[in-house]
This record gives structure tokens, C-alpha cells and sequence, in this order.
């Protein structure tokens, strides 16, 4: 440790770091309407899942789209089909924590921490099919940030240096004690 304030002086220094974060889960259905109304539904899936995200306001936008497909029997059972559609959509994802001295432009990253999963699809009264799907995103905002630092100009003569290349040697970590102690 320095001795006098004059040796020690502290330093800003500017980096990019995590300056927000957010994360959230969500149910959405959706109403497909097919062209035969459908006896029964045999399976659901989503495929073909793309996204993007930006900070909008106070909060990260992701939108996208992906593909419902539904594999249906109709005529009373006697032929199957499969529908397939698009659906886009915006989920809003809130920040648990934002720093707003973030300066410069900022980079946003979106991961889908769990894929559209269909959840359940059904036929409703009017033969429209109500998919109802689940997801999850997690959201991250990087933005130059300051770090503030001490700089020494010194060190004090009684520190010394460790040589990491002497605990290759080392195989328990109840034999680093001896080492720590010579090392004081």
C-alpha cells in the first residue's frame, strides 16, 4: 500500500458492460382458421422460429415469427391434413435493472431461453383452432460504462511476486498452505 496520498491517483477508465438485464416468460394463443373444419387434431408444433430485439422506451421489444403446424384429421376422420401459418409477435421485455449513465449507443441481445412450444391446441365452436404456446426470453443491454480505479505508483517492498508456475507441483490443495506461508 502507498505510504502518501501522493502516490496513489485514481484513473477512470471506459469499458463496455451489462447495463441492463431483463428476462420473461409468456403464454400467447393464437386463432388459426383452416379451410375444412377439422374432426380432431392430431399434433402441433412450432418450427421456423426468428427474432429480433431493440430498446424501445424502458423496455426491450422482441419481435418475430415463427410456423404453426397442425396436423388435423377432417370428413369425419377419414383424411388428415396438415395447416401451416405464420404468426408474428411482440413481447415486451421488461428490465429488472437499468443503469442510465450508460453513454454511446447501445447493443442489445435477446436469447430465447425456452423455444415456442405449443402447449395445447384445440378445435373451438366455430371449427377455429385455438394453438396456445409458451416462451421465454432473456434480454441483455451493453453500453459504454466508467469504472473509476486506484493506480499505485508503488508497490511495497515486502509483496512479492508469485511464481504460478511453481503450483504445477501442487496436487491437494492442503499442500498450498505451506506454500502461502513461505510466500509471508
Amino acid at each position: 500500500m502507498p505510504s502518501t496520498d501522493k502516490e496513489m491517483q485514481c484513473r477512470e477508465i471506459l469499458t463496455k458492460a451489462v447495463c441492463g438485464k431483463g428476462r420473461k416468460f409468456s403464454q400467447r394463443t393464437h386463432t388459426i382458421t383452416p379451410k375444412q373444419r377439422p374432426t380432431s387434431i392430431l399434433g402441433a408444433w412450432i418450427i421456423n422460429h426468428t427474432f429480433e430485439a431493440d430498446k424501445v422506451g424502458d423496455v426491450i421489444e422482441v419481435s418475430g415469427s415463427y410456423d404453426v403446424q397442425i396436423w388435423v384429421s377432417y370428413n369425419n376422420n377419414t383424411d388428415t391434413a396438415v395447416i401451416k401459418e405464420n404468426v408474428s409477435f411482440v413481447e415486451n421485455v421488461p428490465l429488472s435493472f437499468y443503469d442510465n449513465n450508460a453513454r454511446g449507443s447501445l447493443e442489445v441481445y435477446a436469447q430465447a431461453t425456452q423455444q415456442p412450444n405449443c402447449l395445447e391446441a384445440r378445435i373451438a365452436s366455430a371449427g377455429e383452432i385455438l394453438v396456445q404456446v409458451e416462451s421465454e426470453f432473456a434480454v441483455e443491454v451493453i453500453g459504454e460504462t466508467k469504472l473509476c480505479v486506484v493506480v499505485c505508483d508503488s508497490c511495497d517492498d515486502n509483496e512479492k511476486d508469485i511464481d504460478f508456475d511453481d503450483l504445477e507441483d501442487v496436487e491437494d490443495f492442503d499442500d498450498l498452505d505451506g506454500l502461502i506461508d513461505d510466500l509471508d
